[in-house]
C-alpha cells in the first residue's frame, strides 16, 4: 500500500522541520530562545475565554452546526468590517467561515482553478501557500519582494506572458515574513491590474491589526472595485491570540465565497458552534486588548532593533506583523546563519530561504518572547566568534 502521488508531491513542511530542530535542542537540556515561531505567546483575552466556557455548557452547542456557519458569527464579521474598515458586506453571500485562515489559503486554488492553471505567489512568502499549489495540481510563478521596492511586487517586472497565463494572485500585507505593509495606492494598482488581466486576487490579512508607528494597515477591500476582483482572508489567531482555536473567515467577491463554501460543504460540516460564539464575542466585544497587544509588539520591535544596533548589526525595523526580517552578516547563507545561532547561541530563527529564493540573505525573527529574552538573544548572538568577526570587518 502506498500514498497517493498527490501526497507524495506535497512540499516539505518548513515549520515542522524548524519545530523539530528546536525540540531536539530543548530535549538536550539547552535553554533555547525560540524566535523562529509564529505562535502568539500571550493568552486569549479573558472575556473571550469566558464566553467560550459558557457556550460549551449549552447542550445546543454540541449538535451539528449549520454547514456554512451560524448567523451571529457572520453578522459579527459584517459589523467588524464596517466598524474597522468602512466596508459593507452581505453576511449571506460575501462571508465564508474558515477552519483557520490557513485552510482557506490551501482550499482556494482547488475551488477556482483547474489542474495546470497558473497562479502568482510572493517570494518570499508564507510557505504553506505551496500546499494549495500541490493539492490543486496547478502551476505557479513567483513575484520577487525586494527591499528596494519596500517588499511590494513590481508588476511592471512580471513578464507579459506570465500575466496572460495567471488566473490567481496571492498577496499578504502586513507581510509574513518581511514585516512590510502595503498602501491604498498599491491596492488600487493591483485592482486595475486584475481588471486588465482578468486576474483574481486573494489578500491574506492575517496581521491586519499589527501596524506600527501609528499607521493602520489598510484592508484590500477598502479600495474601490476590490470585491469585483478578489477576496480577503482574516484570522482571529493574531488579533485575539486564538491560534489554537483555528477560526478565521474570508470576505469579498460573491462567486469566490460560494466556491469556498461549496468545497467546504464536502470537506466539513462546520466549525464547533461554541467557537463561533466566542469568535463573535471577540469581534463584537471590547477592543482594548487589541490595542494593548499592538503596543506590546511595538515595544518588543523597538527593543530588538535597539539591541541589534548596539552590537553593530544594522537592520531595518518592520512596519507591521510580529516579525522582523533581518539581513544575515556577509559570508553566511540564511541557513548557515540560522544553524549557527541555534548551535552556538541557543537562539532559534527561521532561515529566509525557507520562504522562497528571494528570502536568501535574511532570517525571520519573531517578536513573541518578552523584551528581556529578546535582548538576551541578541547578546548571545554577539558572542559568536564568526558573527563578531564579520560584523566588525564591515
Amino acid at each position: 500500500m502506498e500514498l497517493s502521488n498527490l501526497l507524495k508531491n506535497l512540499p516539505e513542511q518548513f515549520f515542522a522541520k524548524l519545530s523539530k530542530n528546536v525540540a531536539d535542542a530543548v530535549a538536550e537540556g539547552r535553554d533555547v530562545i525560540n524566535l523562529g515561531q509564529g505562535n502568539p505567546d500571550r493568552p486569549t483575552p479573558e472575556h473571550i475565554v469566558k464566553v467560550m466556557q459558557e457556550a460549551t455548557a449549552d447542550p445546543a452547542m454540541h449538535k451539528y452546526s449549520p454547514f456554512r456557519g451560524i448567523s451571529p458569527f457572520k453578522e459579527a464579521i459584517v459589523d467588524f468590517y464596517a466598524r474597522e474598515y468602512g466596508v459593507t458586506l452581505d453576511a449571506n453571500k460575501e462571508v465564508a467561515i474558515l477552519f483557520g485562515a490557513k485552510a482557506g489559503l490551501v482550499e482556494l486554488p482547488l475551488a477556482i482553478l483547474n489542474p495546470g492553471d497558473t497562479m502568482l505567489l510572493p517570494d518570499p512568502g508564507y510557505p504553506d501557500y505551496l500546499s494549495g499549489v500541490a493539492l490543486g495540481q496547478v502551476a505557479f510563478e513567483t513575484m520577487p519582494l525586494l527591499a528596494e521596492n519596500n517588499f511590494l511586487p513590481n508588476y511592471a517586472d512580471i513578464p507579459q506572458d506570465v500575466l496572460q497565463r495567471a488566473k490567481l494572485m496571492y498577496l499578504n500585507y502586513p507581510n509574513n515574513p518581511t514585516g512590510a505593509t502595503a498602501t491604498p495606492e498599491f491596492f488600487d494598482e493591483t485592482i486595475q491590474l486584475a481588471k486588465d488581466q482578468d486576474l483574481t486576487i486573494m489578500h491574506d490579512f492575517a496581521y491586519g491589526s499589527l501596524g506600527f508607528d501609528g499607521v493602520r494597515p489598510p484592508s484590500f477591500l477598502q479600495s474601490e472595485g476590490a470585491k469585483e476582483v478578489g477576496i480577503e482572508f482574516y484570522t482571529l489567531s493574531k488579533t485575539y491570540n486564538m491560534a489554537g482555536w483555528r477560526v478565521g473567515f474570508a470576505v469579498g467577491n460573491e462567486k469566490l465565497i460560494e466556491g469556498l463554501n461549496l468545497l467546504q460543504d464536502h470537506l466539513y460540516c462546520s466549525l464547533f458552534p461554541a467557537i463561533q460564539v466566542a469568535a463573535a464575542a471577540a469581534l463584537n466585544g471590547p477592543q482594548q486588548c487589541v490595542t494593548e497587544q499592538l503596543q506590546i509588539y511595538e515595544k518588543r520591535r523597538n527593543t530588538l532593533i535597539t539591541a541589534c544596533e548596539k552590537i553593530g548589526w544594522q537592520v531595518e525595523a518592520p512596519a507591521g506583523s510580529f516579525f522582523a526580517w533581518l539581513r544575515v552578516p556577509e559570508g553566511f547563507s540564511s541557513e548557515q546563519f540560522a544553524d549557527t545561532l541555534l548551535q552556538e547561541a541557543n537562539v532559534a530563527v527561521a532561515a529566509g530561504n525557507g520562504f522562497g529564493s528571494h528570502g536568501e540573505g535574511y532570517v525571520r525573527v519573531g517578536l513573541l518572547v518578552e523584551d528581556e529574552r529578546l535582548e538576551e538573544a541578541i547578546d548571545r548572538i554577539a558572542t559568536i566568534p564568526a558573527f563578531k568577526d564579520r560584523i566588525c570587518a564591515k
